[in-house]
């Protein structure tokens, strides 16, 4: 038996309330309401991807090991023993504990009813255990399938390990993060993995609407490699086009200046300038209006160019004047500028706050956490990231007999046999 087994109804009108939620009095429908999603994804790049996805209303049905789980349930930081790693990015998800290797038909019976299948294992993981798109597609012709690896499904280092640090190093992004006197540097946040799986969520959607046009699922490759890749941008450019070999250059911007952080009397301020109308008004808040006419500061390669020069004559001005003050005085003249503020005072910024980026939830065995709110804003589809992450195997029950409609009696067979 599979979904809708049931003659009562009772799974699809519980699958609508799952998909709605209020905003301001009004029953709201979630903009991935009824697509149902199978994630074997694990850590960080593979969860991050559904998470999105679940935050929109999509059925994200997680499947771990018994007994196992997740390997990011082992990652802190920790609040009464459970893992506030693994909660950020598995919530809103219903948790299954499956074998994989003992529960193949199983697996293929779910894979009848579900629209998006998710993994992040090493290639060749997958087709081992039966689970490939080939094998898929032939019991689901319309099931989207996304991999998310290292280096890609064909890359010629498809069966290497990686890591996000090993992502980043590999795409130049390491190379060009840091100061010209010291070692290159990682970006301080897992970029490898976020990147992929915000591509991942791209191909998934793209995926999605191509279907709703031709009846036709597609399998969608994902690497960390390729997305840190795409996301080092305009260096890419700089190199093929340019003919520059792009090194690191600190905090500031490698084409624009006065593009950096600058001290002020009691901390950094942040400077965007990259229009010679922003910096005439610069020179006029510091007092030299005529200094945008000197050739060394009359365009913005000119003073990208001299822009060790340029930060003198800035921090010089500054230093009189905190940040707030310095904030004050380039705001009125409309100057791109900012407070360069550690984690905990970004969580109190008012635009974070305003904008629901800080959400709450009622995680079982932690109680009311703090954890980040979804960026997209849709007006009529919002997302609603306000739901726990699964305990370790807590919906297996549930998902199999209320979702795909299997009997007490199945399930309890499957747990003798210790599939579940």
């Amino acid at each position: 038996m599979r979904r809708g087994a049931r003659s009562n109804g009772r799974p699809e009108r519980e699958r609508f309330y799952r998909n709605t939620f209020l905003l301001g009095g009004n029953i709201v429908k979630k903009a991935l309401e009824g697509v149902r999603v199978l994630d074997f994804t694990q850590v960080l790049a593979g969860p991050f991807c559904t998470m999105n996805l679940a935050d929109f209303g999509a059925e994200v049905i997680k499947i771990e090991k018994p007994g196992v789980g997740d390997g990011s349930r082992i990652f802190g930081p920790f609040k009464n023993g459970q893992s506030g790693y693994y909660t950020l990015v598995n919530r809103g998800k219903k948790g299954i504990a499956i074998d994989l290797k003992k529960g193949k038909d199983l697996i293929y019976d779910m894979v009848k009813s579900c629209d998006i299948v998710v993994e992040n294992f090493k290639p060749g993981v997958m087709k081992k255990l039966g689970f490939s798109y080939e094998d898929l597609k032939q019991i689901n012709p319309k099931i989207i399938y996304c991999s998310i690896s290292g280096f890609g499904q064909d890359s010629p280092m498809r069966d290497l390990p990686a890591y996000d640090i090993v992502a980043q190093g590999m795409s130049g992004m390491m190379s060009i993060t840091g100061y010209p006197d010291t070692p290159p540097a990682r970006v301080g946040a897992s970029l490898g993995d976020v990147s992929a799986g915000l591509y991942a969520v791209t191909g998934i959607l793209l995926a999605l609407y191509n279907r709703e046009r031709t009846g036709q699922g597609q399998y969608v490759d994902i690497a960390m490699l390729d997305s840190v890749f795409a996301f080092i941008e305009t260096n890419i450019v700089r190199h093929t086009i340019g003919g520059v070999h792009p090194t690191r250059v600190g905090a500031r911007h490698p084409l624009s200046a006065p593009f950096d952080i600058y001290m002020c009397k009691d901390a950094h301020v942040i400077i965007a300038v990259a229009s010679d109308h922003h910096f005439a008004k610069l020179c006029e808040i510091i007092g030299q209006p005529d200094l945008i006419k000197n050739p060394k500061f009359d365009s913005d390669p000119h003073r990208s160019e001299n822009d060790v020069e340029l930060k003198a004559i800035l921090e010089k001005f500054f230093a009189d004047y905190t940040v707030a003050e310095a904030m004050e005085m380039m705001q009125k003249e409309s100057i791109p500028c900012g407070p360069l503020c550690t984690v905990d005072e970004a969580c109190q910024n008012p635009s974070i706050l305003q904008r629901d980026m800080l959400v709450e939830i009622d995680q079982p065995g932690m109680g009311k956490v703090k954890i980040t709110g979804n960026p997209i804003k849709l007006s009529q589809t919002p997302p609603d990231p306000c739901h726990p992450a699964p305990l370790l195997g807590q919906d297996t029950q549930e998902v199999l007999r209320d979702v795909f409609g299997f009997s007490d009696e199945q399930i309890a067979k499957w747990k003798e046999e210790k599939v579940l």
